[in-house]
């Protein structure tokens, strides 16, 4: 609990109107908790950082990456020195070429020499062309990174085996006899990857010039982290006063004045010879390229995301290929996005989200994350956030929220498989809409968060796709799918596809929108719906009309949903960033429950984004008809998209079904989609329906970790409250209360 004094001066704050959102008082908070760290981190350091005329540029790259005819090039349009280290340094020291001295001492000798005669480098402000091997020296490293920044020409190994046999080069240094290059290269990578500051993702037939340009811009981004901030969907038109970074919005997850946070710029776009390169790389490869061109270093370095990307899409997913890309039938696909742990479309994010937020982390506070799920969100949470190292746990708790008889048993059972530790669920005897209003309620309640902030040290975030370090992950599979796609041979680069998303809380289908603005050549964005199609009628009408609109349940529970939170970005984006428009037309909603957008803006969203809905009749049609043709069994999330595409899809281009949950989650309605007599098995036993239904469909196979959930929660015991927001504030206190005072 802070102190008695500060809580005093809060409260008279607050009386004063000086202090009104959780952001202020967390500040506050978390200043008065530590001197040495402020809130959320800090960036005043950047203006410290010298400018280029004071610090070196080095470059740093295999052999034959072009170090040498590049730091020419960037030296030049700078106007400052270059410096080779093997013409200028190593020969100098040696006085003999670097060959003759190689040949002389041997691999270890060599890197031993080579580091100690670049510990004495002493210079600044010049272009440093580093040779292959610097890397591998520690103590070489450590100096030269002191003195500036450290560009990484990432240039693909088949290149460089192609410019080495060119240049007659058939041995390096540390390679062994009998070693092949490309395996010494291979162990090469993962110095480069250690050292880096900026990476260069150069493409096959890049010219000098180009990377050259490259690497200037990669400089100028570094040392200029302010062109990369976020601001409110509902920030006035032309302000920037309250833009932030990266790390704020992830800790933030809502802008106070209850807006999305999104890029102040456009979204960095890839050309085609980077995309060409991300191709041949592994899903984690590919998500860490994209990533690095989002997040900006001065917020989470490359080697660390490095580190977070490739625990996050690893040995927790079933599929090596995390996303892949099978096809179903005549010019459509689907990409099962289900085989991470808890078998949703949700795992893609959140595997690595939370490590995103905890590295964001402020000293000395505490971080309750709020969920509302329709189902899928919740169990993923809580799956992520309960991978992190213990420290990071012990100072961030989860706490779901889900509507009781709006899930699946098998998603109810994965929710309330947590107990322990700082993570629970809590069943709601209302629907997703409540639990997400009463959530947003809580964050806009300037009592509440300031009651939190000053007696515990808790500030409240939120992990669903209203947070961006939610969505952004979310972008990587759709790029992704594209890339599997060509290079499978069914496209070529630059030939357009669709994609058909189940469509709840928009957030997927935002994400294949900023695909698309980094350059994924999608051409429609097809959103489907349920019964509950809001989003569906407002695409076709421009009309967003929840009166007299309540909830319906449905056999795709994941998208029972009414008010689309992703919406707003939406909005935002199509309008050409009218914040204004945005925050009028969410009052009106919220006071109203209807807004109805102008013919203009109408026809700029149809040209992003098509829609439809499809019955329940038609959901289980669809999965019977798939599994028929093909043996593949679909869940009802996606027969949903499956009907709906087959309505809008051009036969033309191929379209893209993004699968978001196993089949099995679903399984009572998938067995009677499939018209399996329940004499076969139990339909009271979940473990019993899913060895049922991998009895009759093979593919996908089933999920080995839903299996072992429903065995380790046979019982699903959990906390049951009622549609009160009061209650529900209760239940937040609670869990701070437990999960954080014994710690503080």
């Amino acid at each position: 609990m802070l102190p008695v004094a500060y809580r005093q001066r809060v409260k008279m704050f607050i009386a004063m109107g000086v202090l009104n959102n959780t952001r202020q008082l967390a500040l506050k908070a978390v200043r008065w908790r530590t001197s040495t760290s402020p809130f959320p981190i800090s960036r005043s350091w950047l203006s410290t950082v010298p400018q280029i005329e004071d610090r070196n540029i080095l470059l740093m790259g295999l052999p034959g990456a072009g170090k040498t005819s590049v730091g020419r090039v960037v030296a030049h349009r700078l106007g400052v020195p270059v410096i080779d280290v093997d013409d200028h340094i190593l020969e100098v020291t040696w006085k003999m070429p670097v060959a003759d001295k190689l040949a002389e001492v041997g691999g270890e000798r060599f890197l031993e020499e080579e580091g100690r005669a670049l510990c004495k480098l002493s210079t600044s402000g010049s272009v440093i062309s580093l040779t292959g091997s610097n890397p591998l020296h520690s103590g070489a490293m450590q100096h030269l990174k002191r003195t500036g920044l450290v560009v990484y020409l990432d240039v693909a190994t088949d290149d460089i085996i192609q410019r080495l046999s060119r240049m007659k080069v058939n041995r390096i240094v540390g390679q062994e006899a009998g070693v092949p290059i490309r395996q010494i290269l291979h162990y090469r990578k993962q110095f480069y990857e250690k050292w880096l500051d900026t990476r260069v993702l150069c493409g096959t037939g890049d010219t000098v010039e180009e990377i050259a340009e490259k690497v200037l811009q990669a400089v100028e981004r570094y040392q200029n982290s302010k062109s990369e901030t976020f601001v409110s969907t509902r920030r006035e038109n032309g302000s920037s006063s309250d833009s932030k970074y990266f790390s704020d919005v992830i800790l933030e997850g809502l802008a106070p004045d209850g807006g999305l946070y999104v890029p102040q710029n456009s979204f960095p776009k890839l050309d085609v010879r980077e995309w060409l390169r991300l191709a041949e790389m592994s899903y984690p490869e590919r998500a860490l390229a994209m990533l690095e061109k989002c997040i900006h270093p001065m917020d989470i370095p490359g080697t660390d995301l490095r580190r977070m990307v490739f625990r996050a899409y690893g040995v927790n997913f079933a599929s090596e290929a995390i996303a892949p890309v099978k096809h179903l039938v005549h010019n459509q696909f689907v990409q099962e996005l289900f085989h991470g742990p808890t078998a949703s479309f949700k795992d893609l994010a959140l595997q690595l989200m939370p490590q995103l937020f905890a590295y964001c982390l402020p000293q000395m506070c505490n971080y309750l994350i709020l969920v509302a799920t329709s189902g899928d969100t919740g169990s993923a949470v809580l799956s992520g956030f309960g991978n992190l190292h213990d420290l990071d746990r012990q100072r961030v708790g989860v706490l779901v929220f889900f509507p009781e008889e709006g899930v699946s048993e098998i998603q109810k059972r994965q929710l309330t498989a947590y107990k322990e530790g700082n993570a629970r669920s809590v069943g709601v005897l209302s629907d997703f809409d409540f639990c997400q209003r009463a959530i947003k309620t809580m964050f806009g309640d300037s009592g509440l968060t300031g009651h939190l902030a000053v007696e515990y040290g808790t500030v409240l975030s939120t992990a669903n796709s209203i947070n961006w370090g939610r969505l952004l992950p979310q972008v990587v599979y759709h790029a992704s799918a594209y890339l599997d796609l060509f290079k499978d041979g069914v496209i070529k680069f630059g030939e357009p596809i669709d994609v058909c998303i189940p469509t709840g809380n928009f957030g997927n289908a935002m994400a294949a929108l900023y695909a698309k603005q980094m350059g994924v050549p999608i051409r429609k964005i097809i959103c489907a719906s349920n019964q509950n199609r809001i989003v569906s009628d407002f695409i076709t009408t421009g009309v967003c009309d929840l009166r007299n609109q309540p909830l319906i349940a449905s056999l795709s529970p994941a998208i029972d949903i009414l008010k689309s939170s992703n919406l707003e970005r939406f909005l935002y984006h199509t309008s050409g960033g009218d914040g204004c428009l945005v925050r009028d037309l969410f009052t009106r909603l919220e006071k109203d429950q209807y807004f109805k957008v102008s013919e203009s803006l109408l026809q700029k969203i149809q040209e992003e984004v098509v829609a439809g809905w499809c019955s329940e009749e038609e959901c289980l049609a669809a999965i019977l008809n798939v599994h028929t043709k093909t043996g593949y069994v679909m869940d009802t999330h996606t027969a949903v998209a499956k009907a709906v595409a087959d309505r809008l899809q051009d036969p033309w281009c191929p379209v893209v079904i993004c699968s978001t949950a196993h089949h099995g989650k679903f399984a009572p309605t998938v067995l009677k989609a499939l018209r399996c007599p329940n004499t076969h098995y139990n339909p009271s036993d979940p473990v019993d329906q899913l060895r049922e239904l991998a009895s009759v469909a093979s593919t996908p196979r089933m999920h080995q970790n839903m299996l072992r959930c429903l065995k380790e929660n046979s019982r699903g015991e959990h906390t049951v409250c009622q549609a009160d927001f009061s209650v529900l504030v209760e239940e937040v206190e609670s869990m701070i209360q437990d999960s954080f005072l014994k710690v503080l």
